[in-house]
């Protein structure tokens, strides 16, 4: 019997950022958990996906242990009230079910972002942990890799991956363009509120330019440069950064304009110097681009590109959803007929040992050759006879009738006495 696979998730869609935060697990958590897990309940296969938008742990098991789970992650995180959080998780105890929203996710048709970019890396990352801790079994193993199959197939095969669907992937996929033609582009990022920590997340894994950010709250700017390839500049300096950057990109909140075109006027700007304004109410003066080599792109142009994106993503949709049904279907038919692989591994023993008492009967009087020949023709003999029952099973797997294949060959070769050949 396949065992079942099972998840538990919370997310965006289940609970507020304030929640979620307090049960996201970095990467050194996430590996201490999944050490816990598979001490306290004897998990052999766990992955454990934590992103700012979800957390979730898919898994095998005949048991039911989702609220355990839950529970246990719970209490890992300090939380020791575990009833006010339960209802936050989404239990999914099908493995139709738990498939279907891995894959979904995977994609990133459950994302914030549809369609986001960052999601395949952040799956790829939760399965190599789970490797490395030896919690990623041959299902595990088969899953994923259709599930990376399933991703190259969204990305050759739809428009889906296709522009940038947020403002702030949008802003970078900007900044990323123009700092093509800057040798050395040195990119200012001001203010770290929500989109401002947005674009600092999906700045992360780039390399186009160096990077420098700023914030009123010089500690909390501190705090997201950790592991992150980027410098802090205390906000005093704003002028001195400024004047040093190519590409300013600013979120800050602020009732006024705090870079003005008279301040502007006052930086020598020997090439050109581009500034991208997410806030609301504006942080940049309108006008500034009447200075020489000065360029101002606002978040109205901004969202314009990322509807466009979107509207692409979102129409390509039924298209990912049919390569995500033909890669379960797929894994589906994979995972059946590993049900039935004990059952061939044994017909073939049964059939190897016949032919191996068959030889030690015949063998004495025989030269090198002609022994070598006769190995040659009746492990053939094997093979040809393995093909038909072979054949059979699997066409009862996908009919879901391979119980009944198995209990007749089992009767036949009296297979549950016959230990697996090892090839």
């Amino acid at each position: 019997m396949i065992i079942p696979f099972k998840s538990v998730s919370i997310s965006h869609r289940t609970a507020p950022l304030t929640i979620r935060e307090m049960v996201a697990l970095n990467e050194e958590e996430s590996k201490a958990f999944a050490i816990k897990c598979k001490d306290l309940f004897g998990l052999s296969e766990l992955l454990i996906v934590s992103t700012c938008n979800r957390t979730e742990l898919y898994y095998t098991t005949q048991q039911n242990i989702s609220e355990d789970l839950v529970k246990a992650l719970l209490i890992e995180k300090g939380i020791e009230i575990t009833s006010e959080f339960l209802n936050y998780f989404k239990h999914l105890n099908e493995t139709e079910d738990s498939l279907r929203h891995l894959f979904e996710v995977a994609t990133g048709l459950q994302s914030k972002v549809v369609g986001d970019l960052q999601i395949p890396n952040q799956i790829k990352k939760a399965y190599q942990l789970a490797a490395d801790l030896n919690l990623a079994g041959p299902y595990l193993h088969r899953l994923m890799h259709t599930i990376f199959y399933s991703n190259k197939r969204v990305a050759q095969e739809t428009s889906f991956r296709d522009g940038a669907a947020s403002v702030s992937y949008a802003t970078v996929a900007l900044a990323e363009e123009l700092s093509q033609a800057i040798p050395q582009p040195k990119v200012l990022i001001l203010g770290l509120g929500e989109i401002g920590l947005d674009v600092c997340k999906n700045m992360e894994e780039k390399d186009f330019a160096e990077f420098t950010i700023m914030n009123r709250t010089q500690e909390k700017a501190e705090k997201i440069a950790q592991g992150m390839p980027f410098r802090v500049a205390p906000f005093s300096d704003l002028w001195e950064e400024i004047s040093k950057a190519d590409i300013i990109i600013s979120s800050v909140r602020t009732e006024s304009p705090i870079i003005t075109l008279e301040e502007i006027k006052k930086l020598q700007v020997l090439s050109f110097k581009y500034f991208i304004d997410l806030s609301v109410p504006r942080s940049i003066e309108d006008g500034i681009e009447k200075n020489p080599g000065i360029l101002l792109y606002n978040i109205d142009s901004l969202k314009e590109r990322a509807d466009e994106a979107l509207a692409a993503r979102m129409a390509s949709v039924p298209d990912v959803r049919v390569i995500i049904e033909e890669s379960i279907v797929s894994f589906n038919d994979w995972s059946k007929e590993m049900e039935v692989s004990p059952t061939i591994h044994k017909l073939k023993s049964a059939l190897e040992n016949i032919r191996k008492e068959e030889i030690n009967r015949h063998i004495k009087g025989l030269n090198k050759d002609e022994i070598e020949k006769l190995e040659k023709i009746t492990a053939n003999l094997v093979q040809k006879i393995m093909k038909q029952p072979i054949l059979h099973l699997k066409a009862a797997c996908k009919r879901g009738e391979s119980e009944k294949m198995v209990d007749i060959l089992n009767e036949l070769f009296n297979l549950e006495h016959i230990e697996e050949f090892e090839s």
